[in-house]
Formats: C-alpha cells, sequence, structure tokens
C-alpha cells in the first residue's frame, strides 16, 4: 500500500473543503472496498479524509419517504422497522450483500460508490483495463466474462454494478443529497449512474469533492409486495450471477403499481421501465411475468461467458413477480 495521510473532518464543510482542494484527496468511511483496493495497488490516494464522526448518519421517516443518513450503516438500515413493514426487498438486499460483520461497518453512502468487481480492473497487473488506465483496452471483452454485464456495455467495458442495495433503491426513483462548495444539489439515483459508454472510467456524475450526505427513498403506496431474489454460486458471501427487485399493487387480480429493477446483468443498477410497462395494468399470470421478462432483457449484449445470464435473468425477475403475486392473492 502507497504511505498517505489521514484527517479526521471536524464537519461536512471542511471535508469538502479538504477534498475538493486536492485531486489525490478524497474521502473515508466504512472502507470496507476502499481499504481493500488500496493494498491491492488499484487506488493510492495521498490522503483520506474521515467523516465517521460528522453527524451524517440516522434514519428519519415522514409520512411518504425516509431520509437516510450516508454514514448510516447497513445493519442499521436493515434494522429499520418502517424499512421491515414497508419495504422489505431493501431489507433483503442488504442482509443478502454482505456478512454481518461487514454489515455493522460498510454504509449506505459507501455502498452506492462502490468499485466494480471485474476482475481485470481489480488485478494492477492486467494492463488492458479501461476503467482504471483510460485507453488501454478491456481484458475482459476477450478474457474470461462469467461475472460480467449484459446490460448497458459498450465496446470499451463491460464491468458489473455490484450492489445489492442500489437495486430496490433505483426501483423506488431513491434521491441521493449531496454537498459540495457550490452547496447542495439532489440527484435521482437513475441518473447518478454513468453507462460506461467510451469513458468507463468516469462512474457517476459526482464532481471531484461532492460528499454523498443521504438518500431519500419514496415509500411505495399502502399494500404494495416487493420482494428481492438474488442467484449466486454459493449461498454466503457472493456476488450476484443475477437478481431482481420488485414492488407490485395488486387489486382483483390487475396489476396497478408496479416497479422492476435488476442486479448482477447491468453496468449500472438496472431500473426496466420496460418491463413495468407491460405489468401495469395487466392480469397477474405467468404469461404477464414472462412478457415483462422479456421485455426486461431485450437488448442484452452477450459474450460467451455472459450468455447462459439471460435466461437466468428472466427466471429471477419471474420467480421475483411469481412470489409477490402469490403474497397478495
Amino acid at each position: 500500500m502507497r504511505p498517505f495521510s489521514y484527517v479526521r473532518a471536524a464537519d461536512a464543510g471542511e471535508a469538502v473543503a479538504l477534498v475538493s482542494a486536492d485531486p489525490d484527496t478524497t474521502y473515508l468511511a466504512g472502507g470496507t472496498t476502499q481499504l481493500d483496493l488500496m493494498k491491492d495497488g488499484v487506488l493510492g490516494p495521498d490522503r483520506l479524509v474521515d467523516i465517521t464522526r460528522l453527524p451524517l448518519s440516522g434514519i428519519t421517516h415522514t409520512g411518504t419517504t425516509i431520509r437516510v443518513g450516508a454514514t448510516t450503516t447497513m445493519e442499521e438500515l436493515a434494522a429499520d422497522p418502517v424499512v421491515i413493514e414497508r419495504l422489505p426487498f431493501i431489507r433483503e438486499a442488504l442482509l443478502l450483500g454482505a456478512s454481518t460483520q461487514l454489515r455493522n461497518l460498510a454504509t449506505i453512502g459507501g455502498n452506492l460508490l462502490q468499485r466494480a468487481r471485474c476482475r481485470y480492473f481489480r488485478d494492477p497487473t492486467v494492463e488492458a483495463c479501461n476503467k482504471r488506465n483510460p485507453g488501454s483496452g478491456c481484458a475482459a471483452i476477450t478474457g474470461f466474462a462469467r461475472m460480467h454485464a449484459i446490460l448497458g456495455t459498450s465496446d470499451h467495458c463491460i464491468a458489473l454494478h455490484a450492489s445489492d442495495l442500489a437495486i430496490p433503491l433505483a426501483a423506488l426513483d431513491t434521491v441521493i443529497h449531496v454537498q459540495s462548495m457550490d452547496g447542495p444539489r439532489s440527484i435521482p439515483l437513475t441518473e447518478f449512474y454513468l453507462p460506461p459508454g467510451d469513458t468507463p472510467h468516469v462512474e457517476n456524475v459526482l464532481r471531484h469533492g461532492e460528499l454523498i450526505t443521504a438518500i431519500e427513498v419514496p415509500l411505495p403506496p399502502e399494500g404494495a409486495r416487493s420482494h428481492y431474489l438474488k442467484v449466486r454460486d454459493r449461498v454466503s458471501y457472493e456476488f450476484a450471477l443475477t437478481s431482481a427487485g420488485a414492488a407490485l399493487v395488486v387489486e382483483d387480480g390487475l396489476i396497478r403499481h408496479a416497479r422492476v429493477a435488476l442486479g448482477g446483468v447491468g453496468t449500472v443498477p438496472w431500473r426496466s421501465w420496460d418491463a413495468e410497462d407491460v405489468l401495469r395494468d395487466a392480469p397477474a399470470t405467468g404469461d404477464t411475468f414472462q412478457a415483462a421478462a422479456e421485455a426486461a432483457l431485450t437488448g442484452a449484449r452477450t459474450l460467451p461467458g455472459t450468455a447462459f445470464k439471460v435466461e437466468l435473468a428472466k427466471r429471477t425477475l419471474i420467480r421475483v413477480l411469481e412470489t409477490i403475486a402469490g403474497e397478495q392473492a
């Protein structure tokens, strides 16, 4: 690991000023991914600004939303009574996303900013990685690519976005609140992440020095049911081959409200408006669910190593929809 300096910020304004003034300075919260990447030589900041003591944690509720501070831990959010009652697929994504030890340390803001799990990005001995070395190529496209994306890819990068939590958050129109030297701003989560295009190293719309302070999650309508399903190679501590999260309101056999997002398949958390359009006001039947799954995977681009994900992702989403519909029957 490269030598670095460490400073504990006294308040959010000081933290933003310190990081904004230096391109080689970055924030430190839970550090569960960041420190691993520093040890591996993928990241090498000159200075870390510790924000864990700032008043950026906690969960507050209104009648229509919950607001979650950026340094709230995954475990704290999973234990929140409103999440348990109204947002079970967020709780499921949190519990499936990491071990208990990591959930007690990892923060919500850090989870949303976790870096790609691409084996080539995380191995600095591999030169061809446009995400790490812009313009160098993409080793995954010609190499072993089983854990890579099939939606939102480009000729320059097929790295997968690995967050479980971001999937239900994307489905719910979550808003990310940030603070910068110019003041606060709010960014819809579905506009926060950037597909790789020809600039895979630019992963989101944050400007250097901007600090995530909170997220705001709209509650689904009363009567909504939700579910998150993660398909993986092993039950414990593994990233998704495919995953799906959905929230539905079914009344008299018809789907009146539908939110759908996919994980394990996209370069960004994949909100499927096409699947939602198929589901809305349609009967809650197997044929409808199959049509929604087909719509959700339209445009998938595969390699030999990732071709299996198309059918697996469809079946994952269908299982989620069937589970929710069964609960509302």
